[in-house]
């Protein structure tokens, strides 16, 4: 059966929940997207654009700019990488599925490597953020003790257990949820391969797999966002208390940008799995939030909130100052 065939064929057949295991899943996509899918299209296009461009840009300047060699800009290379990567795993599925028919369906085999795939990225991400947070509570609390504590071997230490850690979280997911049976129907309410919407398909109780998504995303995500948002109010106490406008105005600047992210990264997800059962297409409105928008967002927030950014890019398109320092203004 040609894919073309299959695509019509899943769309059109009135599916038995009886039939035997399926092969393939049916990608319904985002909310209102069929009503002008070439406009989508072309809006899904020019931000994975922006996305990829913006990511790598950043992540080339903080790799080649010896001005950017601290903790901070070390993590967000590893960021930039993350959000990249996070983006292509989702995005051009999205704008196959607005192409054509067949771009809508995925194989059994396809979904399960997407669903790793993101969730890898995803966790990541999740980690380093709380990463992030710890480097800048050192920074600014803790600046006698900060060179130590962030000696290169523990940033890349710290570096290489977030990645370790999302590794082995996105290992346990992906298992546990394609060791159920899944025999129809195929179509998920959904624009990518997550947990939620096809855990609604398994002929197979996953009661299991719901606990274990709740106290491995949603408590465990939550934790996370407390540990952040604790070490940030220790951070907004130790800025009030610097003496200078201009030293207070550049910890604010990290800060805020990190905090803005942040935000914007956990809220909807923890929302949306600490409700396993809710992975209906109203749902994906909060995950293109993480999804696509975070990532395009990133690579603005820390620019344009961070000088040390902004004139390394401006040496890197050869429109600055090579010997002005990253801590002072140029002159």
């Amino acid at each position: 059966m040609s894919v073309s065939s299959l695509g019509k064929k899943m769309l059109m057949e009135k599916e038995d929940p009886n039939q035997t295991v399926v092969d393939s899943f049916f990608l319904e996509g985002l909310m209102y997207t069929a009503e002008h899918p070439s406009l989508f299209f072309l809006l899904f296009l020019l931000i994975y654009g922006i996305t990829i461009t913006g990511n790598l840009l950043i992540l080339i300047t903080v790799g080649s700019d010896p001005h950017l060699c601290s903790p901070m800009y070390h993590f967000l290379g590893h960021l930039s990488f993350l959000d990249a990567w996070l983006s292509t795993v989702t995005v051009p599925k999205v704008m196959d599925g607005l192409l054509t028919l067949d771009g809508k369906v995925i194989s059994f085999e396809g979904y399960a490597l997407q669903l790793y795939g993101f969730h890898f990225l995803a966790s990541t991400e999740c980690f380093l953020y709380t990463v992030m947070a710890y480097d800048r509570y050192l920074a600014i609390c803790r600046p006698l003790y900060y060179p130590a504590a962030m000696n290169r071997r523990m940033c890349a230490g710290l570096a290489g257990i977030t990645w370790s850690l999302g590794a082995v979280h996105s290992a346990i997911h992906t298992s546990l949820t394609f060791h159920l049976p899944y025999c129809g129907p195929r179509h998920i309410a959904y624009f990518f391969c997550d947990i939620p919407p096809v855990l609604k398909l398994a002929c197979a109780d996953t009661t299991i797999n719901e606990l274990v998504m709740l106290a491995n995303i949603g408590i465990v995500a939550a934790g996370y966002l407390i540990l952040i948002v604790v070490s940030y109010s220790f951070i907004v106490t130790a800025v009030v208390r610097i003496r200078t406008a201009e030293g207070r105005q550049r910890a604010f600047s990290t800060c805020t940008s990190h905090l803005t992210v942040v935000l914007l990264y956990y809220m909807p997800p923890v929302s949306i799995y600490l409700q396993p059962r809710s992975g209906a297409a109203g749902a994906g409105a909060s995950a293109v939030f993480y999804t696509i928008v975070t990532p395009v967002l990133n690579p603005f927030i820390y620019t344009l909130r961070n000088r040390e950014v902004k004139r390394a890019l401006r040496r890197f398109l050869g429109q600055g100052s090579p010997e002005s320092p990253a801590g002072n203004p140029p002159p």
